[in-house]
């Protein structure tokens, strides 16, 4: 495929009706939705030239982050240009004519069977780890068995003719997978979203030195300067104990003064920073926010 073929494609891991395809379809509706086997496939689409864009899944508000992620961002080559939250709605998906009465077993990614644990139990439902959530949809479709289901998007049961037999199984109703779209150069250019919100995201890693107290001493310049840090996370880098790399997302732009003061007083108690992307914020998080002061 040649570079301006992959123009309009945007690529995403898993079968085609997969919640990333959903994000797909949602965020980036006019671009051809390319699926990709694994993560590391999905990241090398865009790099090689196959893909214009990468739509991945970072964290869920129920089951947590997505594992290996955070691993593959800083090492990727790539850059994020937004962010979107989808609302993950899960629907028990049956070969056409099967009941709920009949379902002894429920296949999908382990991810989601993490958020239907209580539906799961109710119905004495066993659960199968699959692949993914629209892989397991497929796999159901082929086997052809009445007791066997997914859990997986209403969209897979469209693509695979399954029926919904049950929907909205999630424990948790808020259950909301944030993704980021990710691209081969860096956009620092937009100051608003498409609603005109000028809130800013500022997504990056690092590691500290090895001083005394030397995460204390690096986060200090984000209070003092009135940065809000939304995100920090912590993880072991090439499986040592003592290596490790931090994951933080910030509001604002690294050229807003206070931004920028707060990044040179933590570059000052780094051995490693990396920028991974400045986009806007998805209006979602003010709606978030709203609702939390309401309640």
């Amino acid at each position: 495929m040649s570079q301006t073929e992959s123009q309009g494609v945007i690529a995403f891991q898993g079968e085609p009706g997969a919640y990333s395809h959903q994000a797909c379809r949602h965020y980036r509706p006019r671009m051809e939705a390319l699926p990709c086997r694994t993560f590391e496939d999905t990241i090398e689409a865009v790099r090689g030239g196959r893909a214009e864009l990468a739509m991945l899944p970072v964290e869920n508000s129920t089951y947590g982050r997505v594992a290996d992620i955070h691993h593959l961002l800083p090492e990727s080559g790539l850059h994020i240009i937004d962010e979107g939250f989808v609302r993950v709605r899960i629907s028990l998906l049956a070969v056409p004519g099967a009941t709920l009465a009949e379902v002894t077993d429920a296949m999908s990614h382990p991810v989601l069977l993490g958020q239907c644990r209580g539906f799961l139990r109710r119905h004495d439902i066993r659960s199968l780890v699959g692949a993914d959530t629209a892989g397991s949809a497929m796999e159901v479709a082929r086997r052809g068995e009445r007791s066997l289901a997914a859990l997986a998007a209403p969209l897979a049961g469209e693509i695979y003719g399954l029926d919904e037999i049950a929907s909205g199984v999630e424990d948790r109703q808020n259950n909301t997978t944030r993704f980021l779209v990710m691209a081969r150069q860096p956009d620092f250019s937009r100051r608003k979203n498409a609603q005109g919100d000028g809130t800013m995201m500022t997504t990056f890693v690092f590691r500290v030195r090895n001083i005394p107290a030397a995460l204390y001493k690096a986060l200090g310049g984000f209070a003092t300067n009135g940065v809000n840090m939304t995100k920090l996370e912590s993880y072991m880098v090439d499986g040592v104990f003592t290596a490790t790399q931090f994951y933080a997302d910030i509001e604002g732009h690294p050229e807003d003064p206070n931004v920028a003061r707060a990044l040179e007083e933590l570059d000052y108690f780094t051995s490693s920073l990396n920028i991974l992307g400045v986009y806007p914020a998805d209006p979602l998080r003010a709606a978030q926010l709203r609702d939390q002061a309401q309640g």
